[in-house]
C-alpha cells in the first residue's frame, strides 16, 4: 500500500531512540523528509545521518522539551527548513512513575506541554499544509498505561490526559483538515529501553511481564511505528480523534 507520504514533511520529538527513532526511520522509508530532536546531541547527529541516507534530506536539534521556547523554536526551525508541516509526533516522555511532586512536574513538563507546546507551534503551519494537500495530522504517542493501575502514579495520569487532549484537538481542528490521533503502545522492548534495562536488572520481573501478554513477547518499536505512520499517513485521512491501542492484547478492557 502505498501511503502518499512522498515529500511529506515531519517532525518527530524524542526521534533518536527506540519508538521515536523507529517512527523517524519509517516515514523516511516512506519518502518523507523528517526533523528530530532530543536532548543528546551525538544521538540526534548520528540519527540525521542515517534519515539523511534514507530520503535525501534530514534536520535535527538538541532540544530539552521541558524548555518551552526551546522546544518552540526547534519546530518553527524545523517547519522553516523544510519548506513547511505536514505531520508532528509527540513522542518524547519523561519515562517516569511515582507519585511524588518532582515525578508529577516532569511528566507534566514533558508529556503534557511537550504536546501542547509543539502542536501551537506547528498548527499554522499544518492548517497551511491541510489547505494545500487535504490532510495533516498531529500524532502523540500515550501509553496502555493510561488505562490501568494499582496506584497513584504520574505516568499513567498523564498519558491519559494527553488521550483527552488529544480527542479536544481533533474535534476542533476537523473543519481545517488537521487530524489528531493517539498511539497507545503496550510493553515494547529494545536494548537500552525501559524493559531492556528491566532484562539486565530484573530478569524474573521481565519474565513475569511477557507471560501476562498473550502473544508472549512484547512489540518491537518498528511494530509501534508502522501503526503511527499509518495513522498520521493521508491514508488514514478520515480517522481522527481515536486512541490506537497497540499491546498485543496485554490489556483487558475493550474500547468503544
Amino acid at each position: 500500500m502505498d501511503l502518499e507520504l512522498k515529500g511529506k514533511r515531519v517532525v518527530v520529538t524524542g526521534g533518536t531512540r527506540g519508538i521515536g527513532r523507529a517512527i523517524a526511520e519509517a516515514f523516511a522509508d516512506e519518502g518523507a523528509v523528517v526533523a528530530v530532536c532530543a536532548r543528546n546531541i551525538e544521538q540526534v547527529d548520528e540519527t540525521v545521518g542515517v534519515l539523511l541516507d534514507k530520503s535525501g534530506f534530514a534536520f535535527g536539534q538538541a532540544v530539552d522539551i521541558a524548555d518551552g521556547p526551546r522546544l518552540k523554536g526547534f519546530v518553527q526551525a524545523a517547519a522553516e527548513a523544510m519548506g513547511g508541516l505536514d505531520i508532528l509526533v509527540s513522542n518524547a516522555s519523561a519515562l517516569v512513575n511515582g507519585n511524588t511532586e518532582e515525578t508529577w512536574k516532569a511528566m507534566f513538563d514533558v508529556d503534557i506541554m511537550g504536546a501542547v507546546r509543539s502542536f501551537e507551534v506547528a498548527r499554522p503551519h499544518l492548517e497551511k499544509a491541510a489547505q494545500a494537500n487535504g490532510d495533516a495530522c498531529f500524532l502523540i504517542v500515550s501509553s496502555i498505561s493510561a488505562a490501568e493501575t494499582d496506584r497513584p502514579d504520574a505516568y499513567g495520569a498523564m498519558k491519559a490526559a494527553q488521550i483527552h487532549f488529544a480527542k479536544g484537538v481533533a474535534r476542533e481542528n476537523a473543519p481545517r483538515k488537521i487530524r489528531c490521533n493517539v498511539v497507545a503502545p503496550g510493553t515494547v522492548f529494545f536494548e537500552g529501553g525501559v524493559w531492556g534495562n528491566v532484562k539486565e536488572s530484573a530478569p524474573g520481573f521481565f519474565e513475569q511481564m511477557i507471560k501476562r501478554n498473550p502473544t508472549g513477547r512484547m512489540a518491537t518499536p518498528q511494530e509501534i511505528a508502522a501503526a503511527a505512520v499509518f495513522l498520521a499517513s493521508p491514508r488514514s485521512a478520515f480517522t481522527t480523534g481515536i486512541n490506537m491501542v497497540v499491546d498485543g492484547a496485554i490489556s483487558r478492557r475493550a474500547n468503544f
